[in-house]
C-alpha cells in the first residue's frame, strides 16, 4: 500500500510537468519534480517551480510543507501563480508521507529541520536568494513553517494557514479530548504515511483506552512542537508572519491563534472566516480564486521585494454574512458587554440564585460533526442549529437574554465566568447561540472544559464575527455531553450552577 502511494504521488508530481507554459514563455515557470535531501539523509518528494521570462534571478524563494496526509501537489495550483509572479516555489511532502522518507514525528525537530535542509538544496540547485524566504504551508504545514521560522533566521516571512501554535491546548481543550478531530489525524496518517515512534506510541494508548496515559505523553511532547514555546526566538527574528483560520475550526480552533498573534512583536497579520479546517483556504491552494491566498500573495511581495502592501489594519475578520472588518489588534475587535446568570436568564443585575442538572445525559445541543459542521456553516452558511424550547432542561442549564432592538456583531471571543459544583469528574460544554422568534438558535461559538472539583470557573469560547439581527437573542447552554469530544460526565452524577456567574460577550462597535 505504501509503495503504492508513492507511486501516486510520484507519478502526479510527473504529469505536473506538462502544466508549466513552454521555457519561451514569458513571464512563465518551469516544473521538476526532485527529491531534496533532509535532515538525517532522508529524502523529500518535491515539485519544484522555477520562473522563466523573468531574467536569470536570484527569486525570492517560498518553501511549502505539505499538510497531514497530503502530497506535494497540493500546493501545485497556488505555487504556479507565485512562479509566475517571479518566485522560486518548491512544495514537498512532509516527513513520513506519500513519496518523502522517514517517519512521521509529529513536526517534530526532523521535520522542522527538513525545512532549512531544502532552503539549502534551493540556493545550490535553483536561482533561489536564499536571503529573501518564505515558509508558507496550510494546517501541518503552518505548524512546521511557523517552527522553522524560530529555528532558521533565512525565513523573512511566513503564512501559517488552519495551522497551530499551541499543539495540546489545539486537541485537548481545557482537558477534553477532542475526540473526533484526534481520531481522524491518526486514520490518515496511518493511512498515508508511515507513523514514527511518537505517533506509534500515542495511537496504542488512545485505541486501547488509555486516554489518561495519551493525553500525559502528549502533554510532553507538545512544548517542542508549538511555535507559541519558541515566541521568543520568533520576536527576535521578527519574520514577517501572516496567519489565517476559520472561526469553527474544528482540529485547530482560533483561540490560540489569536493569543500567539498577541505575543508577536514583529510585523503581523491575522485574517480569520467562518469555516472549518483548511476550508477557507483549499480552493486558493489549487489556484482557484481565494481572498486568504491573494492577501498572502500580496504579504510576501511587500516583505520579500519591497512591493507595496501593508496594511494598517492587521486584524482582519469576516462575519458569517461575508463582511470583511477590519482592526489594529486583537483587543480593538469588539467592546465587552457583560450579563449575569440568573435563575431565569441572562440580566444586568446579579441575584443569588442556583440549579441543579444530571450529568453524562446528551440533549439537542452539540457543537456539530468534525470537519463538517464548520464547513457546512462556511461554505454554504448552514449553521449548526438547535431548536432551544427542546432542551432538555433537566440535563442542561439554559439562560436567554433580551430580544436585540438593532443588528449587533458579536466580535471576538466571548467569555464565561461559572460557579459550578459537580458532584463528580465533569465535563462541560458551553454553546451560545443566536435565536430568533421561534427558538430556532445558530451555534455562535462554544468550548468545553472538564473539572473535578467545585468552585469558580472562567471559559473562554471561541472567537467568532457573527451579525445578530435586530428581533433576535443570545442564549447560553451549558449540558455534560458532546459527541466531538472525549467527555468525562458521569451518568448519574449532578451539576449544580450558582451565582456568582456571568457571560460576557464582545460586541462590536
Amino acid at each position: 500500500m505504501r509503495r503504492l502511494v508513492a507511486a501516486l504521488a510520484i507519478a502526479t508530481a510527473l504529469i505536473l510537468l506538462t502544466l508549466g507554459p513552454p521555457a519561451q514563455a514569458s513571464p512563465g515557470f518551469t516544473t521538476a519534480y526532485e527529491r531534496i535531501p533532509g535532515a538525517g539523509g532522508i529524502e523529500l518528494g518535491a515539485v519544484v517551480l522555477t520562473p522563466t521570462g523573468q531574467g536569470d534571478g536570484p527569486f525570492p524563494l517560498v518553501v511549502m510543507p505539505s499538510s497531514w496526509g497530503v502530497p506535494n501537489v497540493e500546493y501545485v495550483g497556488q505555487g504556479s501563480k507565485l512562479a509566475t509572479a517571479g518566485f522560486q516555489v518548491i512544495s514537498y511532502s512532509s516527513r513520513g508521507f506519500w513519496d518523502s522518507g522517514g517517519a512521521i514525528d509529529i513536526a517534530g525537530p526532523p521535520t522542522v529541520a527538513d525545512v532549512s535542509k531544502v532552503i539549502d538544496w534551493a540556493g545550490q540547485h535553483t536561482p533561489a536568494d536564499t536571503s529573501r524566504v518564505a515558509a508558507v504551508g496550510i494546517s501541518y504545514g503552518a505548524g512546521t513553517a511557523l517552527l522553522a521560522a524560530a529555528q532558521d533566521p533565512r525565513i523573512k516571512a511566513v503564512g501559517a494557514m488552519s495551522g497551530w501554535a499551541d499543539l495540546i491546548r489545539s486537541l485537548d481543550p481545557n482537558e477534553t479530548v477532542a475526540l473526533q478531530s484526534v481520531a481522524g489525524l491518526l486514520a490518515l496518517g496511518n493511512l498515508t504515511g508511515r507513523p514514527g515512534p511518537e505517533m506509534a506510541s500515542l495511537q496504542t494508548k488512545f485505541v486501547t483506552g488509555d486516554f489518561d496515559g495519551a493525553i500525559a505523553e502528549a502533554k510532553q511532547i507538545s512544548p517542542v512542537r508549538s511555535a507559541a514555546t519558541a515566541v521568543d526566538r520568533i520576536n527576535a527574528r521578527q519574520p514577517a508572519v501572516f496567519l489565517a483560520n476559520a472561526f469553527e475550526d474544528s482540529i485547530f480552533p482560533p483561540s490560540q491563534y489569536t493569543d500567539f498573534f498577541t505575543s508577536l512583536t514583529g510585523p503581523k497579520r491575522l485574517l480569520l472566516a467562518h469555516g472549518d479546517h483548511a476550508t477557507p483556504e483549499v480552493t486558493g491552494a489549487i489556484g482557484l480564486p481565494n481572498e486568504t491566498w491573494d492577501e498572502l500573495a500580496t504579504w510576501l511581495r511587500h516583505y520579500l521585494t519591497g512591493a507595496p502592501g501593508d496594511s494598517n489594519q492587521p486584524v482582519q475578520l469576516k462575519s458569517q454574512r461575508g463582511v470583511w472588518r477590519g482592526y489594529p489588534d486583537w483587543a480593538a475587535v469588539g467592546r465587552p458587554t457583560t450579563s449575569y446568570l440568573t435563575k431565569t436568564g441572562l440580566s444586568q443585575t446579579a441575584t443569588t440564585w442556583s440549579t441543579r442538572i444530571g450529568a453524562g445525559v446528551p440533549t439537542v445541543a452539540d457543537s456539530g460533526v468534525a470537519l463538517v459542521s464548520g464547513a457546512l456553516q462556511g461554505l454554504l452558511s448552514i449553521p449548526t442549529g438547535v431548536a432551544t424550547p427542546l432542551v432538555d432542561r433537566n440535563f442542561a442549564g439554559i439562560w436567554s437574554g433580551p430580544t436585540y432592538s438593532r443588528p449587533t456583531v458579536v466580535n471576538g471571543s466571548p467569555t464565561l465566568h461559572l460557579t459550578v459544583n459537580p458532584s463528580a469528574t465533569t465535563s462541560l460544554f458551553a454553546y451560545l447561540y443566536d435565536v430568533d422568534a421561534l427558538g430556532v438558535g445558530s451555534l455562535i461559538s462554544h468550548k468545553p472544559t472538564t473539572l473535578q472539583t467545585a468552585g469558580a470557573i472562567d471559559l473562554r469560547l471561541e472567537a467568532t464575527s457573527w451579525e445578530v439581527p435586530a428581533g433576535h437573542h443570545l442564549t447560553l447552554v451549558v449540558d455534560t455531553v458532546d459527541p466531538r469530544y472525549l467527555g468525562r460526565s458521569t451518568l448519574g452524577s449532578t451539576v449544580t450552577f450558582g451565582s456568582p456567574s456571568w457571560l460576557t460577550v464582545p460586541e462590536a462597535s
